[in-house]
């Protein structure tokens, strides 16, 4: 669920940055469509039981939630440093695994950070990005949100390279699934009052956009204030 993170962040982006990039959404009307159901849902069901999740879970629960999660990604992030032939950074993702998930106490404590390993945040689609695919145009995914092809074929293979892939148990696997859905739903919590004007447009161009930085891994162009914002999502 790190894509809610990363469609945060393009928020901020685009609020700070004024840039001129091209949008490919041929299929507008009916993303429209299925961004009113999602929007139906999310306002019904998601929202307010992200709200109640907030509201009496203890901060420090919460943080331990976040760092569970993004330890899982651990894995993700590590075979995709690999595959865009970037191995220093893939032992560092590792190393994060290994000691978050021993020291760290299953990886609700992030002490690979206090260790000098940085965190990161790689998937499948973007080592297509860092390839050369391109992403194809703009698609609105029921409930899963906004995507492109190259998005959904990145995230069928990341999550299989997720930890939660290996989980046999079916119930405790769907379990995982959902509360890691809800903590991601609260952390938007925070920030979407940023979001302006036509939410859909806003949203779709600023989706469009991170995935471009995340792509080029950030070699384009430069923003701080995204990266720190990305910190605070996570602490």
């Amino acid at each position: 669920m790190m894509k809610y993170q990363k469609l945060i962040s393009a928020c901020l982006m685009l609020l700070l940055s004024i840039n001129t990039f091209a949008v490919d959404d041929p299929f507008e009307e009916y993303n429209r469509k299925i961004w009113a159901f999602n929007e139906f849902l999310d306002d019904n069901l998601a929202k307010p039981t992200a709200e109640l999740y907030t509201s009496i879970t203890p901060n420090f629960i919460e943080t331990g939630i976040s760092n569970f999660f993004r330890n899982l990604n651990e894995l993700d992030n590590t075979a995709n440093q690999l595959l865009q032939g970037r191995p220093l950074l893939a032992v560092n993702d590792f190393s994060r695994f290994l000691i978050n998930s021993t020291l760290g106490l299953g990886g609700f404590i992030d002490v690979g950070s206090r260790f000098g390993l940085e965190r990161h945040d790689e998937d499948f689609g973007q080592t297509l990005g860092s390839w050369g695919v391109g992403p194809g145009p703009f698609l609105m995914i029921p409930i899963y949100g906004p995507s492109t092809p190259r998005g959904l074929a990145g995230r069928s293979v990341s999550s299989v390279l997720s930890g939660t892939f290996a989980i046999e148990e079916t119930d405790l696997r769907i379990g995982i699934t959902a509360l890691d859905a809800l903590e991601t739903r609260a952390r938007y919590l925070e920030v979407e009052t940023l979001i302006i004007g036509d939410r859909y447009s806003f949203i779709r161009d600023s989706y469009i956009q991170y995935q471009a930085f995340e792509s080029s891994n950030g070699e384009d162009q430069v923003d701080d204030f995204v990266d720190d914002m990305d910190d605070f999502l996570l602490d």
